[in-house]
């Protein structure tokens, strides 16, 4: 039975705190993926600013059907024993279809279009389908049944969007992707199944919060990968390394900020039951998407700015390389806990303030001088942060 693949039923044994190495292959795949959106992001920049509206429309919406797939395996691996056999196998497969997505994504708008559709679809409903018939018999198995219903009927969108082209592509995919994430936002409510959230198994949040920060690390190395990568042919000039020390200096900033940003002292989550907690760790997941969107935007800022530290700054570049520091500040913002006394931490909302005034002013100064006023402005963010919840012990954002 597939209920009895592995050590005992579905969903009885305990969830490892750690993440396994599987998992941590599995992150190996985003490493990748994560690359290729931010070399998307490079060419919408450059090559393609005849149309960088439409081309940046759909790097977010590949960004976001690949942050769709590794969130709900994070949730998997959160919610049943990820040592088993059986779940081991649906992460390898999910490993391997992110890889074909990831390969497809330059040309997914073109000739592989329904290579990524199929993929995604393969993906999304092979998961929650497996976990329906793996719990049969078990109450449990309406969980996994409503998330494979909402991807049934997205489903029917991304196999449409493959099959059509041009500008119909673009809008099923859009609403594919919009029904997942509304899904995802409701708790995956379906007729006759009725919510998730009163029956949905026993969930590790210490694990699902340690998956997510390990997303985080990935998306920050992309900031090192970039600007190392951008420096790295032509060699070090005095710009070039003036702009490795921002990257640096931001890098620091955005790991102080995420790992120890404490704040409120009064959350209304301690020692709330399960149901609360899973809704939190929900709308955490959309902040962790703004954060990582985040980071790869700052990183491929600098990395634009070394290869063209050349004034005059573009003003796409610009909004890019001032957006993702204020994505992540807004992001991390959100993975705050509600709090009793409404009394919350301004530091981070200080920060998007700075962002936003300084960034017109760089217009009339050289690219040169926007990495380091990202790096200066961050900077200042994490050590005010510091200050104002000195000593600030390491934590778990997400949770």
């Amino acid at each position: 039975m597939l209920t009895r693949v592995g050590a005992g039923r579905l969903g009885d044994a305990s969830i490892p705190r750690s993440a396994t190495v599987l998992e941590l292959l599995f992150d190996i795949v985003y490493v990748f993926a994560l690359a290729r959106l931010a070399g998307r992001v490079a060419d919408d920049l450059t090559f393609l600013r005849h149309s960088l509206l439409s081309e940046a429309g759909q790097t977010v919406l590949f960004f976001t059907a690949m942050w769709m797939v590794w969130s709900l395996n994070a949730l998997m691996t959160s919610s049943y024993d990820p040592r088993r056999a059986d779940i081991q196998i649906l992460l390898l497969a999910s490993m391997f279809g992110t890889l074909v997505l990831a390969v497809s994504l330059p040309q997914a708008f073109g000739e592989r279009g329904v290579v990524f559709s199929v993929t995604y679809v393969l993906i999304q409903v092979g998961r929650p389908l497996y976990l329906t018939l793996a719990l049969r018999g078990d109450p449990r198995w309406r969980a996994p049944a409503r998330v494979l219903s909402w991807h049934v009927l997205s489903g029917v969108f991304w196999i449409a969007g493959g099959i059509s082209g041009g500008l119909g592509r673009g809008v099923f995919w859009t609403v594919a992707l919009a029904i997942e994430i509304l899904g995802f936002a409701m708790s995956w409510p379906a007729p006759r199944l009725g919510s998730t959230r009163p029956n949905y198994p026993t969930t590790s949040f210490e694990h699902l919060a340690e998956r997510y920060n390990q997303f985080f690390m990935i998306a920050l190395a992309e900031v090192v990968l970039e600007t190392g990568a951008a420096i790295g042919f032509p060699g070090f000039s005095v710009k070039r390394s003036a702009v490795l020390v921002a990257a640096f200096l931001t890098v620091v900033a955005f790991w102080r900020i995420y790992f120890y940003h404490g704040g409120s002292r009064d959350p209304v989550t301690s020692g709330r039951p399960t149901e609360t907690a899973m809704r939190l760790s929900e709308w955490s997941s959309f902040g962790l998407l703004l954060v990582a969107g985040g980071v790869i935007c700052t990183a491929v800022g600098f990395g634009q700015v070394v290869e063209d530290p050349a004034p005059p700054i573009d003003w796409a570049l610009l909004a890019v390389i001032f957006g993702g520091p204020a994505l992540f500040l807004v992001g991390r913002s959100s993975l705050d806990p509600p709090v009793r006394s409404g009394r919350r931490c301004r530091a981070l909302s200080l920060g998007v303030l700075a962002l936003a005034v300084v960034a017109p002013v760089m217009l009339l100064l050289p690219p040169i001088a926007a990495a380091l006023a990202v790096a200066l402005v961050m900077t200042g963010v994490a050590v005010l942060d510091g200050l104002v919840h000195h000593p600030g012990p390491e934590t778990n954002p997400a949770f």
